[in-house]
């Protein structure tokens, strides 16, 4: 399975997508979609592989065992999961299209505008569902316009790993959970030493919403929104955004913060792992690697301004799409079955996630899980207060200008002040425009 870092979005596929026209075409088939004999067969592309695929293979072979009149065929769908948003846009074009695909989060708001994308809501009221028992990010990222066209199916969410190593030589002590961003900027200059090739942090500089994610909990955190309640202007163009900004530009001046220019952060992330970076903001995607690295490393909440902690997910949805009556309750079925507590830990476990549910993070299994992976805790314990982005279609038009405004602020080029105004500028024309 590719880490999380390689599936990261990078805004473009769908800026492509907000600019053209819905995903117009024959609307949902009034097939029923069963065979004759009553039989249910549908499509799945999960976009996995590696450890990814080999987990949702045992658990789709688990669910067809137990129900004989569904039949669910997985594959990747031919493409990785970074690749599925056009994979997808493509089928839809065609009218040949899966019954569940593996969409990104920020992708499903402009992937929803066709009408061949299942509207949910009756089912979630299903007791069997247990709606509420995703945790909240998970539910907000498959609900487009109040409406709900999948099921949750990953999310991680951003913690900071530290170097134990490069803190003990330098006599600072180790972070804990109560931290600000003062402290944190503090502690990146402190512990930077050129001569030696050390920088304090990192932070992705490619412009990709690898760059701009990292940015949204300073901004919540300040109190504002990425968008604001009218829905036309972005939400932290005040104190929230150029003190979030204001926190980037102090690590790019002090050079501290080593900025990685390319997509991807695979530089920014060997520089932890050789032992030359102290702190990195992160996910637990990234575990794996510092285990294999044979990293001395911890791992505590995000910083603060406020005391009260916040962070943002990621998540990924499992989006439907209507191929008939019958093939969306089959999905919506097997979709209850691979998210529910037993296979929600076996995913998670497995393939390198966090639980999807409340309950599943209670589990016996996942508790010994967290318990012998260094680090994993403060992750899991994060997904009670984290938040996800809006899905909303023109996502990408903030994500760019503001991307393009943190590049700036790493680099050392303008100021806080005159990058909010610019970002500001350009995702409020394009919110304002119908």
């Amino acid at each position: 399975m590719p880490t999380r870092r390689e599936l990261l979005r990078n805004g473009l596929g769908l800026a492509a997508l907000a600019g053209m026209s819905p995903l117009l075409g024959a609307c949902g088939s009034d097939d029923d979609g069963a065979s004759a004999d009553g039989t249910v067969t549908i499509t799945m592309w999960h976009g996995q592989e590696n450890q990814g695929k080999d987990t949702l293979d045992k658990i789709v072979a688990a669910f067809n065992a137990k129900n004989p009149k569904i039949k669910v065929n997985a594959s990747s769908g031919g493409v990785l999961a970074d690749s599925m948003l056009q994979k997808i846009t493509t089928a839809l074009a065609s009218g040949k299209y899966p019954d569940i695909a593996y969409i990104f989060g920020p992708d499903i708001a402009n992937v929803a505008r066709s009408p061949k994308v299942a509207n949910l809501q009756p089912f979630i009221t299903q007791p069997d569902v247990n709606w509420d028992d995703y945790y909240p990010a998970a539910r907000d990222a498959v609900t487009v316009d109040g409406k709900v066209r999948g099921f949750p199916a990953l999310i991680d969410n951003l913690c900071v790993a530290y170097n134990k190593k490069i803190f003990a030589a330098a006599g600072v002590p180790e972070p804990t959970g109560d931290w600000t961003w003062d402290e944190y900027v503090a502690t990146a200059k402190r512990l930077t030493d050129p001569a030696k090739g050390t920088f304090g942090t990192g932070w992705p500089a490619a412009g990709d919403e690898d760059c701009v994610w990292r940015i949204y909990p300073l901004i919540w955190d300040l109190g504002g929104s990425i968008v604001d309640g009218s829905g036309k202007k972005i939400g932290f163009d005040n104190d929230s955004g150029l003190k979030a900004l204001q926190v980037v530009h102090q690590l790019g001046a002090d050079k501290s913060v080593y900025a990685d220019t390319k997509p991807g952060s695979d530089q920014m992330y060997q520089v932890f792992t050789s032992g030359k970076m102290a702190m990195i903001p992160t996910g637990p995607w990234e575990l794996p690697v510092f285990i294999e690295a044979k990293s001395d490393y911890g791992v505590v909440p995000l910083p603060t301004f406020s005391g009260k902690r916040v962070t943002i997910a990621g998540p990924d949805t499992w989006t439907v799409f209507d191929n008939g009556k019958a093939k969306v309750k089959a999905a919506v079925e097997f979709l209850k079955f691979l998210t529910s507590g037993d296979q929600d830990v076996q995913w998670a476990t497995e393939a390198g996630s966090l639980p999807l549910r409340k309950s599943t993070a209670n589990l016996a299994e996942w508790k010994q899980h967290v318990d012998t992976t260094v680090g994993l805790k403060p992750f899991s314990d994060a997904l009670a207060y984290a938040k996800t982005r809006p899905t909303i279609r023109k996502y990408p038009q903030i994500s760019e200008p503001l991307g393009q405004a943190i590049v700036k602020m790493l680099l050392g080029q303008g100021t806080p002040e005159g990058a909010l105004s610019e970002l500001a500028k350009n995702a409020n024309a394009a919110l304002a425009t119908p």
